[in-house]
């Protein structure tokens, strides 16, 4: 393609291809979607995509997103503070707020320990959730982490982190999720009930 209109829309193609999930075809119908919109549209979608990057921000104190210093499930009142369920990411925190089974709060963990990917407890977000713990009035932690070697790992690793004098019940969610499973892939109800149904971690 020779012509600077055909290199716009490579360029296009190429930076919606760099998207999770999105082959060149699909990135091309994004792309065409694009042009046949109007003008209005196309700056709607520009600044959505753009505000992305300049106006979310980690939650102070459980590292979700937000637009403020804290997130909107730290700042309800209704959310029982003294459970906190610990997840590996936003994702997560969608999936289980989607089965409207949970009242509590989160911690993001920003992943899990994986040595093949050299990625340790330092590089995660661990050191925070054992601080909440010393400074708030926490009664139980839920690990809703994926059915992975690395997610047990991790979660055998924070629980021996955290004081016995702190007496704070630990759980997992129930294994009613596939072992490799993450948990945005599972269905509202499966994961709903696991919630429900969580077991004393050991």
């Amino acid at each position: 393609m020779e012509n600077s209109a055909s290199k716009i829309l490579e360029r296009a193609i190429d930076q919606f291809a760099l998207l999770p999930g999105v082959g060149r075809r699909t990135a091309l119908k994004y792309a065409l979607s694009i042009i046949k919109r109007g003008d209005s549209e196309v700056t709607r979608f520009l600044n959505a995509i753009s505000a992305l990057k300049t106006d979310l921000h980690s939650c102070s104190v459980c590292h979700n997103i937000c637009e403020d210093d804290m997130c909107e499930i730290c700042k309800n009142p209704r959310r029982d503070k003294s459970t906190i369920c610990v997840v590996e990411n936003i994702k997560d925190i969608l999936a289980i707020e989607r089965t409207g089974q949970f009242r509590g709060v989160y911690h993001v963990l920003g992943g899990v320990i994986s040595p093949i990917d050299a990625i340790g407890p330092n590089d995660l977000n661990i050191a925070s959730l054992l601080a909440r713990l010393q400074n708030e009035k926490v009664e139980e932690i839920i690990f809703a982490l994926s059915a992975t070697v690395e997610g047990d790992s991790t979660a055998f690793y924070i629980s021996k982190k955290i004081p016995a004098e702190l007496n704070i019940k630990l759980s997992a969610i129930a294994k009613g999720i596939s072992v490799g499973n993450e948990l945005d892939y599972t269905d509202e109800l499966t994961l709903g009930k696991s919630i429900i149904n969580r077991t004393l971690f050991k």
